[in-house]
This record gives C-alpha cells, structure tokens and sequence, in this order.
C-alpha cells in the first residue's frame, strides 16, 4: 500500500440543502455540484469540497443516494484539516451541528474535536495549534 491511502470520501445524507449549510457554514467554503456517475435520475445527487490534485490528501463530497442512510454507526470518521480546529469547531452550533467532543490534544500529532453535523454524522477537526 502506498503512503496516504485515502483518495475520496463520501458523506451521506438525507437533506442536502441543509447538510450544504453546515458545511460551507462551519469551513467556510463553497461546495459544488459534481455530476454523479449514475446520474440525479438514478437518485444520486453529489456536492464536492474543494479539490486540488497536485497536492497531498483526499478530496470528497457529500452524498444523498437513495436507500443509503445518513449518521448512526458507520465505523468511519473522516477528518478535516483545520488551522486551529477551535475556530471550525466555533462554528458548529450556529450551523445546526453538536459538538460530541471539544478540543482535545493528541500529544505530538496535534489538537482534535469531534461534532456532528445535521445529518448524524459525527466527522473530526484535526488542527496542529
């Protein structure tokens, strides 16, 4: 396996006008609408984070897919790279979100938090500071 495996990630959801808020709310970003593979009429419909290919990480978008439920206990939490991740978790409340657990060190690997979004979905804020 190579160096930094992950290459995309996929946020389910059930409302994505709302889950489109909390986002470019919380990260201050601005999602964009990405053209499924299968097609909205196969009941898919995808906004993308911002993506660039020339650097290191992985890109994603969030998902509303018909029969695929959003939150509960998926197993896989995906974290955000952040300045200072308290200042994204700031946000979190005013956008609809809750925060499970505020900012909290992981000794040399730097400071996280973890919140949920409006669709149950809990995801991490990774932040050196």
């Amino acid at each position: 396996m190579k160096p930094n495996p992950v290459v995309w990630f996929e946020i389910h959801v059930q409302d994505m006008a709302r889950a489109r808020k909390f986002y470019e709310a919380v990260f201050q970003c601005q999602l964009e609408t990405l053209k499924s593979p299968a097609g909205e009429a196969n009941g898919i419909q995808m906004l993308s984070f911002p993506g660039d290919m020339t650097t290191m990480g992985a890109s994603g978008a969030l998902v509303k897919m018909e029969g695929v439920p959003s939150g509960g206990g998926g197993g896989t939490l995906v974290y955000f790279a952040c300045e200072d991740c308290a200042v994204e978790q700031g946000r979190v409340e005013k956008a609809g979100g809750k925060v499970f657990k505020p900012k909290f060190s992981i000794g040399e690997y730097g400071q996280c938090a973890l919140v949920n979004d409006t669709e149950g979905n809990m995801i991490g804020l990774h932040s050196m500071k």
